[in-house]
């Protein structure tokens, strides 16, 4: 089961992105995803032994950005693939057998792709414009949301990313989507992991509750 709460890690070096990795951990985030670039295949696999060692200790799953050989090496997880990374196919045929791949989407298109693909589960971003990204894609919003998991109705799990606060959940959650990544929301203020998971657990109850009616 995929955990609807990502934290994709911040930091102006690779020392703040460990220091951050570590307070989302002990803050209780279920799932972390190494989001440094720019750097050397070589210090992006130090960093990932690094980040590995703080996630196993806090029993927190890590998720590699992009670079498949570099989460196999370390036995992070997963890894997560944006659009104009590898094929999700050939990715899976390299890793080990139990672990996850996540991939970006922008459309409808992608998302069947994807799906096709048999990813693990599917980033729709952005939700709206972030500063976190270079060369996105137009934001979705809500609409964008709701239009493309109505088409899909597909059991692989959907995470919206792009600038998300709290205050955007519940109205989330309502379009079909099933879960969220945050980054700059919770690395600004660690203390908002907590309210996220109050949010997000709550959407898990209510289904409980539809579910024995």
């Amino acid at each position: 089961m995929i955990p609807k709460l990502h934290y994709i890690s911040q930091g102006n070096s690779a020392k703040e992105h460990l220091e951050n990795i570590q307070k989302a951990c002990t803050s209780g985030v279920e799932l972390v995803q190494l989001g440094l670039k720019n750097v050397s295949e070589k210090e992006l696999l130090k960093l990932a032994k690094e980040a590995r060692e703080i996630t196993s200790h806090y029993q927190t799953r890590l998720i590699i950005n992009d670079h498949h050989k570099i989460a196999k090496e370390v036995k992070a997880d997963g890894v997560h693939l944006d659009k104009t990374d590898s094929c999700p196919t050939k990715v899976r045929a390299y890793l080990y057998t139990w672990q996850i791949i996540g991939a970006t989407a922008n459309t409808l298109q992608d998302c069947e792709i994807l799906i096709d693909k048999e990813v693990d589960y599917i980033s729709l971003s952005p939700f709206r414009s972030t500063t976190t990204k270079d060369n996105l894609s137009p934001a979705l919003g809500l609409s964008g949301y709701s239009a493309i998991t109505e088409a899909l109705k597909t059991e692989t799990p959907i995470i919206g990313y792009g600038d998300i606060t709290t205050e955007d959940v519940k109205d989330i959650l309502e379009t079909g989507v099933s879960g969220i990544a945050v980054s700059e929301e919770i690395t600004q203020n660690f203390d908002t992991i907590k309210t996220f998971n109050l949010l997000l657990n709550a959407s898990l109850t209510e289904e409980k509750r539809h579910s024995f009616k």
